[in-house]
């Protein structure tokens, strides 16, 4: 493997890692950004001539630290900051030469970006940017947004933080449940994305999902009288639980409902239960868990054989009181449609805003779906072109594009 692939390939993986690693110390998230890549150019440079380090993320750390010391001492910061990064710059030294593993910060940098300065609507884009290393194409396609804008407002949050110098300081424990739902969005809005480009050979995001998976658990020892976090983990484990099914031997998508559960995962359906069990025994309700429930229902058919949409249906109505977002109400649509036929599903179609649908793949997917089954012909294949110009598995529209061929 090339040197270049292998730099690709650990800032791909550890970016995120390293990024926590030294800002939950430095505080200083711009510098900090600026730090780690000149240690990836220093890197592109070094590892060509030296070769690879046993430890790349340590030799990275390393690199970085070097150059706040420099940023610091030219600067003239304060006298407490170069002692901070001496005490970095041990670490690093220790786990260059132990066999420790490399501390995962990531869920304490997750807190600090919930900052009460930062705009509660810009701290969940954050997280996912700063963090996880999603890019801003696909944070905004995760909330309905043209690129464009939700870059110029990472870039805005960014500014604000190096301009009014926002020191980010760990919530008290009392703090936690006050802050926690970005945290659960993000890690979420992550699963998300690894989810659906599990199948796409070559992307970057493959292994989101999986890492989203470790956070949550990781979350559940951080705040372990939290019942939503209970629910995420839950919610993301029925589904992974689903990957195997989700395509067949040729590399064909297949929905939900047409799966053959035989194909997934038992072990991590009977762990998702357990979870959520766990939550359910809290007395206290949230959106996740009524998320969980609904995976929960769909996962029973691996016993019973059937799904039962009409339970489906009445979860959904909960989650539209705590959550109405338009996943929700597409999702609610699909199950009524299911559960009491296509006329009403499309009539709750309908009544959401047509703006907020424009881009919006699920929507036209259903939309195509239920046009179908009520024979409204040239309706459904305006609906499923739109849905196919919007998807980006390419498995997706290959069924789409059947699915209208069958009209």
């Amino acid at each position: 493997m090339e040197t270049n692939q292998i730099i690709e390939e650990t800032a791909r993986a550890a970016y995120g890692r390293l990024l926590s690693y030294l800002a939950v110390n430095w505080r200083d998230l711009q510098a900090v950004e600026d730090a780690i890549g000149d240690a990836f150019l220093a890197a592109l440079e070094a590892w060509p001539k030296i070769g690879i380090p046993d430890k790349p993320e340590a030799w990275l750390t390393t690199a970085a630290r070097r150059r706040l010391i420099d940023q610091a001492r030219r600067a003239r910061i304060s006298e407490n900051a170069l002692p901070t990064l001496l005490a970095i710059s041990e670490d690093a030294q220790r786990l260059s030469s132990s066999n420790d593993v490399f501390p995962d910060e990531r869920l304490r940098m997750m807190f600090l970006c919930t900052h009460p300065a930062i705009d509660p609507v810009m701290r969940t884009p954050l997280m996912l940017q700063t963090v996880l290393g999603i890019d801003a194409a696909r944070i905004a396609s995760a909330f309905i947004v043209k690129p464009s804008t939700m870059s110029q407002r990472l870039t805005r949050i960014k500014s604000k933080i190096r301009a009014e110098r926002l020191t980010f300081e760990m919530p008290g424990a009392e703090e936690i449940p006050d802050r926690l739902d970005s945290v659960l969005e993000a890690i979420y809005a992550a699963y998300g994305s690894g989810w659906d480009e599990a199948a796409i050979a070559d992307s970057p995001r493959r292994r989101l999902a999986e890492e989203a998976i470790y956070l949550g658990k990781l979350l559940l020892q951080l705040a372990p009288r939290e019942p939503e976090v209970y629910g995420l983990v839950a919610t993301m484990l029925y589904c992974e639980a689903r990957r195997a099914a989700r395509y067949d031997e040729g590399g064909s998508y297949i929905p939900l409902s047409e799966q053959d559960c035989s194909r997934w995962e038992k072990g991590l359906i009977v762990e998702a239960e357990r979870y959520l069990h766990a939550a359910s025994q809290t007395g206290r309700i949230g959106r996740f868990q009524l998320i969980a429930a609904i995976q929960s229902i769909h996962a029973q058919r691996l016993w019973t054989g059937s799904i039962e949409w009409e339970e489906i249906a009445l979860l959904y109505e909960g989650l539209i009181q705590m959550s109405p977002t338009l996943g929700v109400l597409v999702g609610r649509a699909a199950a009524i449609a299911e559960a009491y036929g296509a006329e009403r599903g499309l009539a709750l179609m309908e009544a959401i805003s047509s703006e907020e649908v424009v881009n919006y793949q699920p929507y036209w997917a259903l939309a195509g779906h239920l046009y179908k089954q009520m024979n409204r012909k040239e309706d459904a294949y305006s609906a499923y072109s739109l849905a196919i110009g919007l998807s980006t598995d390419v498995s997706v529209r290959q069924f789409l594009s059947r699915q209208a061929s069958e009209i």
